[in-house]
């Protein structure tokens, strides 16, 4: 401590030094001294001198400081020392003390000829690296905030230093894994400095798992109520994501909009929002507008805007717009983001159409925010935030368009007054005495129309009441009426660019508009005039309306052909100040600042002129124009010719679109159906897998049996060897006996089975005996049925004697069981003399593998003999069935005989009455008269006694 009290002016009798010798003199000392405790002072000195005296530390200490951290990294406070002078040296950042002291500021540049300094050599940089890897507080530290201040100093210089440095950016990633606080937030503002405008270094941070590292720290921290850590981790997150397409794929494959949601999770109580809040929920309102930026790819876009959506977090910032006592810029930049997460999404598109507010009775939010956009009492950025949120939903919905403009037309206006549609809305600030309102109010309305020809014509419908006692004005009338009124130029400037969004490429309203006899008369007079420069915009727009009914002019109006209008601005304009007057748009200020973005930004309500999409169509239409005018009329029927090729042409690719949306649509249900068939063919597979995994589970079991017996056959000697393979050979038989079992189940089935067969044969049998005593000509007609049931009753006979068979053989595997259980039983009685025990089993195991053998060939027998048996009774069950046909037909037959034989009898009996009348005539007559029965009895008794004397002879 002498040493300091020398160098620093302690008490001694000569003159006081000067700041400039003081540091020169410790610069020697830490150069020179080779005690490190001198050297520490020296340097701790340096530290306490450097806010005071930072030019000349800087140019004569920064040399030793940097040897000191070279050599003397064992000592942890020597190092801090010089850290923390380096960091006072190069680091712009005044302390608040000094400030009060009015200490006069260092040029600004100061800090950043330090760095150049220190970074010249790049083993400075890397060497710093190194540092921060240590773990002491009192190096750690000063290394994140030394390298933070020379990121903000020479930011480009050393992140490519860092960038080629190896694990450069890893090592400074585990700064957030720093359990100390201090570090770890230090670490967050050092990634902020690292990260800007370095997509490579931001492409590194995110795959070193940056992103689930923030998002733990802000939830940690309390999400939208935590302090600055929340706010310093939303900015590097911004840094990380913004203009950098492979890291928002990135957070959003991996899951981390999902996270989001709860940072939006407002509570009822929406009262005294702390300042730090309002900042935090700022920031992350507008990463989300990150994710969703129109300047994004549109792919990317899209799946983040549907992950939003499947998520709840569009729900939960709907939610956020509909409540109340949220702050007016927290709401604004709320209805932004809104906005770009629904623009060109459908989905989320009908869900925010679907939103209802808070209110009695329930009004859709679309409604609740147009009047607020319409209410000149509300703020300028909310009104702007409110149109940027209706242009994003109708941006690619022509669902969404066709509903707005519904609420216009006559048959669906709500005739009791109760409701407010959007429409009426969008007409009352129209026509309102607020320019701002009528600028808002026409641009909304073009958007209904943009790229829709169909609601162009519809529009056309919609009438308006003007007074009491007047008739109704249609709405293009009265858009061109409040022109010629003379009203504000952002008025007309709104209406204008309304009507040529509603003219462009729908000829029926060119045609509406020309109908007028005031419209034509009043536009050539706008652009004739010599104006001043605030008229000459509205100059331009008529122009550019004009130049609209001549393109897309049918020509149905004799008075006011394409070639008539071309003939009246050559006369009344001049073409060449026609082309000048229509290049005014294109030229202005305001034109090319709303061309960047689609969001409208402006700084006050005078700047609000021009629309984006607007703007657009300015460009497509402004060559297209110019062209036209110069155009003679031959060349417009050689143009008129070519746009009806071109329709018919867009007629035939609308058919093969169509036809390929119905093939898509074919190819989508195919896709379907192979899925289904491809997922049951799985499925089956699965069965088969397992079926064929049991059964190779079976074959193992029965394999490692086999195995198990022949090891029990070589270890005989041992009783209770023994007495375990007679348990195995006990399993076996129990199985053979339930085999027996079943067989003999089945062999009494089969056995009623065929009884009951020979019941229907014996029953048919007896109809056919009947059928031949009543009648043998019918049965002699019929030989193939009897040779049929011939056939029949062959097949019987050999089914009896293969049941036969069966039996037996089941017979004798019921005596080859009673021998197993004999066996089993003689095997079982306790020990007896040891040798005669093991002779006695060594037998009995051969025996009872050759019977088992017998048993498993016979059972395969038996089961062939099964299937054999069930073809038998289905083609005996089929001979049933003819043979019952074959019995239908003869008992129809016989029914027939019967009939024709009472037939016959009566005629018999008839004969039989009329011959006894004739015999009985010739009797009266006294004629002989023999019977032919008589003749016949006599001949029969003849023959019968010679047969008798032949036989006694």
């Amino acid at each position: 401590m002498n040493f300091l009290r020398g160098v620093m002016g302690g008490p001694s009798a000569g003159p006081q030094p000067s700041g400039a010798e003081t540091i020169q003199k410790l610069c020697d000392r830490v150069a020179s001294s080779t005690l490190l405790d001198d050297r520490r002072d020296a340097v701790r000195a340096l530290k306490s001198l450097s806010k005071k005296y930072r030019l000349e530390v800087g140019i004569q200490a920064m040399e030793h400081l940097i040897r000191v951290l070279q050599t003397d990294r064992s000592d942890s406070e020597i190092i801090g020392y010089a850290l923390d002078t380096l960091y006072n040296v190069i680091s712009n950042d005044l302390e608040e003390e000094e400030q009060e002291e009015n200490v006069p500021k260092q040029v600004d540049d100061l800090g950043s000829q330090f760095t150049e300094i220190f970074i010249k050599q790049q083993e400075n940089v890397t060497l710093l690296l190194t540092l921060v890897e240590e773990f002491d507080f009192h190096v750690r530290w000063p290394g994140v905030k030394l390298l933070t201040s020379l990121l903000k100093q020479q930011g480009p210089q050393v992140q490519q230093i860092i960038l080629v440095s190896p694990m450069g950016v890893s090592r400074l990633m585990d700064l957030l894994a720093d359990s100390r606080e201090v570090i770890r937030n230090d670490g967050v503002l050092l990634l902020q400095q690292l990260t800007k405008s370095n997509a490579a270094i931001q492409k590194i941070v995110a795959f070193e798992n940056a992103f689930e590292r923030l998002l733990d720290i802000i939830t940690e921290e309390g999400n939208s109520d935590g302090g600055i850590v929340v706010e310093d981790c939303l900015l590097l997150l911004q840094n990380l994501l913004k203009n950098n397409n492979s890291n928002q794929n990135f957070f959003k494959e991996g899951s981390y909009i999902q996270r989001m949601k709860p940072w939006f999770e407002v509570g009822d109580d929406n009262c005294g929002w702390s300042a730090q809040k309002v900042t935090n929920l700022h920031l992350m309102l507008q990463l989300v507008r990150v994710l969703v930026s129109p300047t994004n790819p549109p792919g990317a876009t899209s799946s983040c805007q549907k992950a939003m959506f499947h998520c709840g977090l569009l729900q939960q910032l709907c939610t956020i717009l509909m409540a109340t006592g949220v702050p007016a810029d927290i709401l604004t930049e709320t209805i932004n983001t809104v906005s770009e997460v629904i623009r060109g999404c459908q989905m989320n598109q009908d869900y925010f159409a679907s939103v209802n507010a808070p209110s009695n009775p329930p009004r859709p939010a679309i409604v609740v925010l147009l009047m607020s956009m319409v209410n000149e009492r509300q703020p300028f950025v909310l009104r702007c935030a409110v149109l940027y949120c209706f242009q994003c939903f109708l941006y690619k919905n022509q669902k969404g368009q066709g509903e707005i403009v519904s609420t216009l037309l006559p048959s669906t206006i709500d005739a009791t007054g109760n409701s407010v549609s959007a429409g009426q809305l969008l007409c009352g600030g129209l026509f309102s005495t607020d320019s701002l309102s009528n600028w808002c109010a026409a641009v909304a309305l073009a958007h209904a129309l943009q790229e829709n020809a169909t609601l162009k014509e519809q529009l056309l419908r919609v009438q308006l009441a003007t007074s009491i006692g007047n008739p109704p004005v249609s709405l293009l009338q009265q858009c061109t009426n409040i022109l010629s009124q003379g009203s504000k130029v952002q008025t007309r400037v709104g209406l204008l660019m309304l009507l040529c969004t509603w003219l462009s490429n729908c000829s029926i309203a060119v045609t509406h508009f020309l109908h007028n006899p005031a419209n034509v008369p009043f536009l050539t007079g706008q652009i004739a005039e010599n104006l001043g420069e605030e008229e000459q915009l509205v100059q331009g727009l008529c122009a550019l309306l004009l130049g609209i009914s001549i393109y897309y002019n049918d020509n149905s109006l004799e008075n006011y052909r394409k070639e008539k209008l071309k003939q009246l601005i050559e006369k009344r304009i001049g073409r060449e100040n026609f082309i000048e007057k229509l290049g005014f748009i294109s030229k202005h200020e305001l034109y090319s600042r709303a061309a960047q973005k689609p969001q409208p930004s402006f700084s006050s309500p005078d700047h609000m002129m021009f629309d984006h999409e607007f703007t657009k169509l300015v460009k497509e239409l402004e060559g297209v124009i110019s062209k036209a005018i110069y155009k003679s009329s031959e060349e417009d029927k050689k143009e008129e010719e070519v746009k009806k090729t071109l329709e018919q042409h867009d007629n035939i690719v609308t058919h093969y679109k169509k036809v390929i949306r119905e093939q898509d649509q074919e190819l989508e249900e195919l896709k379907q159906r192979i899925n289904t068939l491809t997922s049951q063919n799985e499925q089956l597979q699965a069965t088969v897998t397992q079926q064929v995994s049991q059964i190779q589970q079976h074959k193992d079991q029965y394999n490692l049996l086999k195995v198990q017996l022949g090891k029990d056959t070589q270890h005989h000697n041992s009783h209770a060897d023994t007495f375990q393979m007679n348990g195995i050979h006990t399993e076996d038989v129990s199985k053979l006996k339930e085999e027996l079992e079943e067989w003999k189940n089945k062999h009494e089935l089969l056995q009623g089975q065929l009884r009951e067969k020979d019941s229907v044969i014996e029953k048919l049998k007896s109809s056919q005996l009947e059928v031949g005593t009543t009648e043998q000509s019918s049965q002699t007609s019929k030989p193939g049925g009897l040779d049929h049931n011939n056939d029949l009753q062959k097949e019987l006979e050999m089914l009896r004697s293969q049941l036969q068979l069966q039996s037996a053989e089941i017979s004798k595997l019921q005596m080859e069981n009673q021998k197993l259980q004999v066996m089993n039983a003689a095997a079982d009685p306790v020990l007896g003399d040891s040798s005669a025990t093991a002779a006695n089993n060594s037998e009995l195991v051969g025996q009872l593998q050759q019977e088992i053998r017998e048993l498993k060939s016979e059972v395969k027998a038996l089961s062939e003999e099964k299937e054999s048996l069930k073809q038998h009774l289905d083609s005996t069950s089929s001979t049933v069935a003819i043979l019952q046909d074959e019995k239908n037909k003869l008992q129809q037959e016989v029914a027939e005989s019967k009939k024709e034989q009472d037939d016959l009898l009566v005629l018999l009996a008839d004969q039989d009455q009329k011959l006894s009348v004739m015999k009985s005539r010739l009797k009266d007559f006294g004629a002989s008269y023999e019977d032919e029965d008589d003749i016949e009895s006599g001949d029969q008794g003849d023959e019968d006694e010679d047969g008798d004397e032949e036989e006694q002879d």
